[in-house]
């Protein structure tokens, strides 16, 4: 498959040199990167700076900072750092007929957005739970050819919703759409033949499935949870 975006190079000469992206380890070492698959999932600690570098791609690419599609321009808050100035997209031939910015954190923004611009046509984001309107828009916006950025789009969903995510996923990687996402699910992490772009460590580097944190760490705690608890408790006296 030919990607929508194939990776990225970033003008550091753009950036302060007082910056904190600077100080963004797994960032600043970066001049020049490629993505290989049509699923590419950044994982790592919180603060590695894995939604600060999406939300550059998806602000270069021609999304609104707090999310929706191309289409959306609206701001309730400018919190979007300076990469965005300095980071350039590598991209394919073919241009993506659609696509969707998610961020977990304003999905409520985009929401009251959804409903103010198509008055008559709302699918009615708000009339819903979070989760529900969450895969209400997947059912909406997610189509054939497209490019999706998500960050986090876990939050919103219980287990069974996020395996509902996947099989969504798969329907439109099978129609030629491209999926950047962001995520601490063990179950969104589990889509066959993805890469899985780790944040943590000082660089991005790819890692297999079994040696992430969120595979780990769940798999410890469903294993072992008594153990577990106990030593986690027992660690914090």
């Amino acid at each position: 498959m030919e990607l929508f975006i194939r990776g990225f190079n970033i003008n550091w000469d753009k950036i302060s040199n007082y910056s904190y992206l600077r100080k963004i380890e797994s960032i600043a070492n970066i001049n020049q990167f490629s993505f290989n698959k049509p699923v590419t999932f950044f994982v790592g600690e919180n603060g590695s700076g894995k939604s600060t570098l999406l939300e550059a791609i998806a602000i270069e690419y021609g999304f609104n900072p707090e999310g929706g599609t191309k289409n959306y321009n609206f701001s309730t808050c400018d919190s979007h750092s300076e990469l965005c100035e300095a980071i350039r997209l590598i991209k394919g031939y073919n241009k993506a007929t659609w696509g969707y910015f998610l961020r977990a954190e304003s999905f409520y923004n985009v929401a009251t957005a959804e409903a103010e611009y198509f008055q008559n046509g709302s699918i009615g984001l708000h009339k819903q739970s979070h989760g529900e309107s969450f895969l209400a828009m997947v059912q909406e916006q997610f189509k054939a050819n497209s490019l999706y950025i998500l960050d986090e789009p876990e939050a919103a969903l219980s287990p069974q919703r996020q395996l509902t995510l996947l099989l969504e996923i798969n329907r439109c990687v099978n129609d030629g759409s491209q999926f950047i996402i962001v995520t601490h699910s063990p179950i969104l992490l589990g889509f066959p033949d993805a890469e899985i772009l780790s944040f943590d460590n000082g660089t991005i580097h790819s890692c297999e499935y079994e040696d992430t944190d969120s595979y780990q760490v769940t798999n410890m705690f469903i294993n072992n949870r008594e153990q577990f608890i106990k030593r986690l408790f027992y660690e914090q006296q």
